[in-house]
């Protein structure tokens, strides 16, 4: 195939949005129909193959996409009504799926008709996902798959989920895992919401009684679970804090407009570290922008554990300093309404929720603890923590 160019590029945009007005997607069949045409088209995801969304074109060139796009004014998919779809499910699947699979799952999933969860962590197993528990036994040309999932983000719209199990209980943890991909409307799946410190129940519980998924619904091998959940969990701490933003964007950018905007809430020491937020946050962004590079240039590796662990650290701390120079006002919390989450988009809310809902970015994602071994063994190159149960069988560990 023939190397695309950013001409090629730009031509390839402007024919195609000459034969679909986005003016004329105003209506949600009209924006679905748009958005359809545009992955047929392979301008989705340039880079993913053709027939799948894409061009076989280098990644950084979405960008040309992205910014013709938008100045057209067209509609793109909304990250934050279908993040683990777009971040995590899309690149797993085009990783390890079947030709099958792609032709499935990856349109609807773009498009935003099929919402996607995660069905990672359990009551007994989060930081250490490899001990987790959830049970798949072969039936003929189906598995049949019991346990509990907790911590489920938008499981409680999602259509399917990524979901790691255990088939072989008699191997070591990391050994006897196997993935799927689950239809969240299956017999014997129930969600349960869990409320949060906001008020909200983005999250759920899941359990899954004697649930049939069939084989051709697995994502890679048997028992090479691990490894497609670690494919999984490395583009989840990048589209977690390594997202494109522009400069003073996100949470800096909503902490100085209330410095600007109101002389009142100034103070000496407010506006020290003020400034220190804002030259982290900085830092952040263009470390962020550089990770992007690395992944238009090949694989992402644990780089994006960094990112996102200073994505959650800057959170807290930035919102903990708009806290302070608001003083009482921000006791008006606008969340205590039992919602589920992400009805109005995260810097339109309060600040007084988006201090609250800051506290989850230290666990979701992988805990910050677990960020910081990472970041010590396979970035730093220090020596690993003794690891004293990873080559007993799952079943004779203590619990």
């Amino acid at each position: 195939m023939t190397a695309v160019t950013e001409a090629d590029l730009r031509e390839r945009v402007a024919t195609f949005l000459a034969g679909h007005d986005p003016a004329a997607a105003t209506d949600p069949e009209a924006r679905l129909a748009f958005l359809r045409a545009a992955f047929d088209a392979g301008l989705a995801w340039v880079h993913y193959p053709p027939g799948h969304g894409g061009l076989g074109a280098p990644r950084a060139m979405q960008a040309v996409v992205d910014a013709e796009f938008a100045a057209a004014g067209a509609p793109t998919p909304s990250p934050a009504t279908n993040p683990i779809g777009l971040g995590m499910a899309a690149p797993t699947i085009l990783r390890h799926g079947t030709e099958e699979q792609k032709s499935r799952y990856l349109r609807p999933l773009w498009t935003g008709e099929e919402v996607w969860c995660q069905l990672f962590s359990e009551p007994g197993a989060g930081s250490d996902l490899a001990s987790l528990g959830t049970r798949a036994v072969r039936d003929g040309d189906d598995w049949i798959v019991d346990g509990q999932k907790v911590w489920t983000s938008l499981a409680h719209l999602a259509r399917f989920a990524i979901l790691v199990t255990r088939h072989d209980p008699s191997l070591p943890k990391h050994e006897g895992m196997t993935y799927f991909i689950l239809d969240m409307t299956s017999p014997g799946v129930e969600v349960r919401p869990l409320r949060q410190l906001t008020g909200e129940a983005e999250f759920n519980e899941v359990f899954l009684t004697d649930v049939r998924i069939p084989d051709s619904m697995r994502l890679g091998a048997v028992g090479e679970g691990w490894a497609v959940a670690r494919s999984t969990l490395m583009n989840e701490r990048v589209s977690i804090g390594g997202g494109p933003i522009p400069r003073e964007g996100g949470a800096i950018g909503a902490l100085a407009a209330v410095w600007r905007e109101r002389p009142e809430v100034r103070t000496p020491g407010a506006h020290s570290e003020l400034m220190k937020l804002w030259v982290d946050s900085e830092a952040a962004r263009l470390t962020a922008t550089r990770l992007r590079q690395q992944l238009a240039a090949g694989e992402i590796g644990p780089e994006g554990s960094a990112v996102k662990l200073t994505f959650a650290t800057l959170m807290q701390r930035v919102s903990g300093l708009e806290m302070e120079v608001r003083g009482e006002e921000v006791l008006r919390h606008d969340a205590w309404n039992g919602g589920r989450g992400r009805e109005t988009p995260f810097f339109e809310r309060s600040a007084g929720y988006r201090y609250l809902r800051a506290k989850g970015n230290s666990i979701e994602g992988g805990t910050s603890e677990i960020l910081r071994n990472i970041i010590s063994e396979r970035v730093l190159g220090l020596p690993s923590e003794p690891r004293s149960d990873k080559d007993i069988p799952w079943k004779d560990l203590p619990r």
